[in-house]
C-alpha cells in the first residue's frame, strides 16, 4: 500500500469519526427538543397554560469548536473536547415568568434518561454584568447503528426580559469590540436591574391573578351547591286549606 493510499484512508476515517461526531451532537438536540415540544403540548393541552415562549437551539461549527479548543488549550482529540467542551449543542428555552424557570429546569431534570452534570443559577447570583439565566449541562443517551454515545447539551433557560437585555448586552458588547466604556458598562447593569424588577412585578401580578381565579372558582362551586330552589319548599295550596279548616 503507498503512502497516498493510507493518508487517503485516514483522512476518510477521520472525516468519518467528525461527521458521527457532529451527528451525535445534533440527534441530541433533536432528543431534548422532542422531549420540550411535549411538555409544551401537555401544558396546553392538559393544564391550559403553556409558560414556554420560544425555544431556540443551535450546533457549534467545527471553526467555533476549534477556536474554543486553542482558547482553553485542551488536547486536539474528539474525546478531549468531548469531555472539556459541553456547549457544542445548546438550547435556549425563553418563558414567561421566573417561577417557569425553575418549573421548566424541574421537568427536564425528572426525565428518566437525562443527567444533570451542571447546574448554575444567574438569577439567584447574577454575573457581575447584570446576566441572569439558568445554565443546565444535561447529558442524553443517543444510539447509534453501533454504539451508545451519551452527548452534552446546554440549556439555558430565561425570561423574555433577560432575554432581551443580554440580546442588546451582547450586540453592544461586540459593537465596542468588547471594550465597553465604563459608563455604559454601569448603565448596562442598572438596566439588568430593571428588567429584574419587571420580571418580578409580573410574577407578582401573575401571582394574584391565579390566586383570585382560584377564589372565584372555588366560591362558583360553593354557590352551585348551596343554591337552593325555593319552589321546593312551597306546600301545595290543598294542604295549607285543609290545615286551615282543621284548625
Amino acid at each position: 500500500m503507498s503512502t497516498e493510499q493510507f493518508n487517503l484512508q485516514d483522512l476518510k476515517k477521520v472525516k468519518i469519526e467528525l461527521t458521527r461526531f457532529m451527528m451525535a451532537y445534533q440527534f441530541a438536540l433533536d432528543e431534548i427538543n422532542t422531549k420540550i415540544n411535549i411538555l409544551k403540548d401537555e401544558f396546553t393541552y392538559i393544564h391550559d397554560y403553556n409558560p414556554i415562549e420560544h425555544v431556540k437551539s443551535r450546533l457549534k461549527s467545527p471553526e467555533s469548536i476549534f477556536k474554543k479548543v486553542i482558547k482553553k488549550e485542551c488536547p486536539l482529540s474528539l474525546d478531549s473536547i468531548k469531555e472539556n467542551i459541553r456547549d457544542i449543542a445548546g438550547i435556549r428555552i425563553n418563558v414567561s415568568f421566573i417561577s417557569d424557570i425553575y418549573e421548566v429546569s424541574k421537568l427536564l431534570a425528572n426525565q428518566k434518561d437525562i443527567r444533570v452534570v451542571e447546574y448554575k443559577d444567574y438569577i439567584k447570583n447574577p454575573k457581575p454584568n447584570g446576566y441572569q439565566s439558568l445554565h443546565m449541562i444535561l447529558e442524553i443517551p443517543i444510539f447509534m447503528s453501533d454504539r451508545e454515545e451519551l452527548v452534552s447539551v446546554e440549556v439555558q433557560i430565561r425570561t423574555i426580559a433577560m432575554d432581551f437585555w443580554a440580546s442588546l448586552e451582547h450586540k453592544i458588547y461586540y459593537k465596542y469590540n468588547k471594550e465597553i466604556p465604563k459608563r455604559l458598562r454601569q448603565e448596562l447593569k442598572d438596566a439588568a436591574t430593571v428588567a429584574t424588577q419587571l420580571d418580578q412585578k409580573m410574577e407578582r401580578l401573575n401571582r394574584e391573578i391565579n390566586a383570585y381565579k382560584e377564589t372565584a372558582a372555588e366560591q362558583e362551586e360553593l354557590d352551585s351547591v348551596i343554591t337552593i330552589d325555593k319552589n321546593q319548599f312551597q306546600l301545595p295550596l290543598a294542604l295549607i286549606e285543609s290545615f286551615i279548616s282543621e284548625k
